[in-house]
């Protein structure tokens, strides 16, 4: 036998022994929301195969050994698509410059850990200085440390002197954002950068914004040319673009662009609106940040300025809310996490109640809209057979008070069980 021909052979007899036999995973509860029909399944059992979905029951008989969640309803996992994993909430203003992006990548560890435990299976993050972001993405890919499913963009892409860019410093410094390009080629060059060191998409930054210095949220800053650039590279390439947009022209500009989805839309008019509608635009409005803003603020060290302009943005974004919800835009859970502490996230479920949603439509844009805005729907967003098994069950049922998802009892990502405090069932 020649050394090759023995060597394979080895490698597969290796390969047989070393490949773990997938486990078969029963879970009951008193009721399922199915977010696609919206109605709601009695006495569910979900069976799990390794990471996959394999039959969903109604009334069924529970099998033996099953993960028995007695008083809760099931959901699938939820999904925040615009957070800063490796932002802090205690650490804003000038306290962000002694900040190192490496040490943003260990606080994002932390934060990772938090968000699964509160039942977030999956999360865009939305700007990172150092790609600390595609570091702490694959950290949780390679099981090294628990977290969310991340899609990451890596740093934000703005103009000089932009709502992406460092304006703490003074000229001596020679401080300037990872992300600044002026110009489209420029803009282009950037869009590749990204890519080229792991970025998952794109995220611009359209306007000014409440948490720069220096910045006037409502002011358009990249250019229409500037977006039509970033947005052909980017879906050249495959990947969708974010655009941080809070003023009107801004948000037109970033649509007419092509954007994939509009974050935070805070001043909406009726051409906004139907531009959105129009081109499938997806808006991502974080409403209940403002609350965090305004009264821990300025203990966390939010400039007096931004103060300022929260007090003038937040009630407007709440009222295009409300408009963008009664004129049925796309709209998706997004909760700018890192503002405020991570953890606190499923607040926002309320918040959008109250500003117009019905509970389901709230649980759909955090579940079932945000899988399509990721080009993920046939594995997320659903608890469907053959979808990836992301659970999440909490006590009572969010059809009725959603609040209950600021309480989650049960969370299992990609078919594994990371939190059951009900084990003893």
């Amino acid at each position: 036998m020649s050394l090759k021909t023995y060597l394979q052979r080895s490698a597969i007899v290796l390969g047989l022994f070393s490949t773990p036999a997938l486990a078969i995973t029963h879970i009951s509860a008193d009721r399922m929301i199915d977010v696609e029909t919206g109605k709601v399944i009695e006495a569910p059992v979900v069976t799990v195969d390794g990471n996959r979905i394999t039959a969903v029951t109604a009334n069924g008989e529970v099998p033996e050994g099953a993960i028995r969640l007695p008083g809760t309803t099931l959901v699938p996992g939820l999904m925040d698509m615009h957070v800063h994993l490796t932002g802090d909430a205690h650490t804003h203003g000038y306290r962000r410059l002694a900040v190192s992006s490496v040490r943003s990548a260990l606080t994002g560890a932390k934060n990772a850990r938090i968000s699964l435990d509160k039942g977030f299976t999956t999360m865009r993050n939305l700007g990172a200085g150092g790609y600390a972001d595609v570091a702490l993405r694959d950290a949780i890919n390679d099981g090294d440390i628990p977290g969310p499913r991340l899609f990451v963009s890596g740093p934000s892409i703005g103009i000089t002197g932009g709502h992406c860019d460092n304006n703490l410093l003074p000229v001596e410094y020679d401080a300037v954002g990872g992300g600044v390009a002026d110009g489209p080629w420029a803009v282009r060059a950037k869009v590749r950068e990204n890519l080229k060191y792991g970025a998952d998409l794109i995220k611009l930054c359209a306007t000014g914004g409440v948490m720069s210095k220096g910045t006037e949220p409502g002011a358009q800053q990249l250019a229409l040319e500037e977006m039509q650039a970033a947005v052909t590279e980017a879906h050249n390439r495959g990947t969708t673009v974010a655009a941080h947009a809070h003023g009107t022209a801004g948000i037109k500009a970033a649509i007419r662009a092509g954007v994939d989805s509009v974050e935070h839309a805070s001043f909406l008019d009726k051409e906004a609106i139907r531009l959105a509608k129009k081109h499938g635009t997806v808006l991502s409005m974080d409403i209940y940040v403002t609350e965090y803003i305004l009264s821990e603020g300025e203990k966390a060290g939010i400039l007096p300025e931004s103060l300022e302009k929260e007090r003038r943005v937040g009630g407007k974004q709440r009222e295009s809310f409300r408009y963008a919800v009664e004129e049925g835009v796309k709209m998706v859970f997004g909760s700018d996490a890192a503002v405020y502490p991570h953890g606190q996230n499923a607040r926002q479920f309320s918040r959008m109640v109250t500003f117009g949603m019905t509970p389901l439509q709230a649980l759909q844009a955090s579940t079932i809209n945000a899988a399509e805005l990721l080009g993920k729907q046939e594995d997320l967003g659903s608890i469907r057979v053959g979808k990836l098994a992301d659970l999440v069950a909490v006590s009572g049922n969010p059809l009725e008070d959603i609040s209950v998802m600021e309480n989650v009892q049960f969370v299992m990502k990609d078919g594994k069980v990371f939190k059951n405090t009900l084990k003893n069932f």
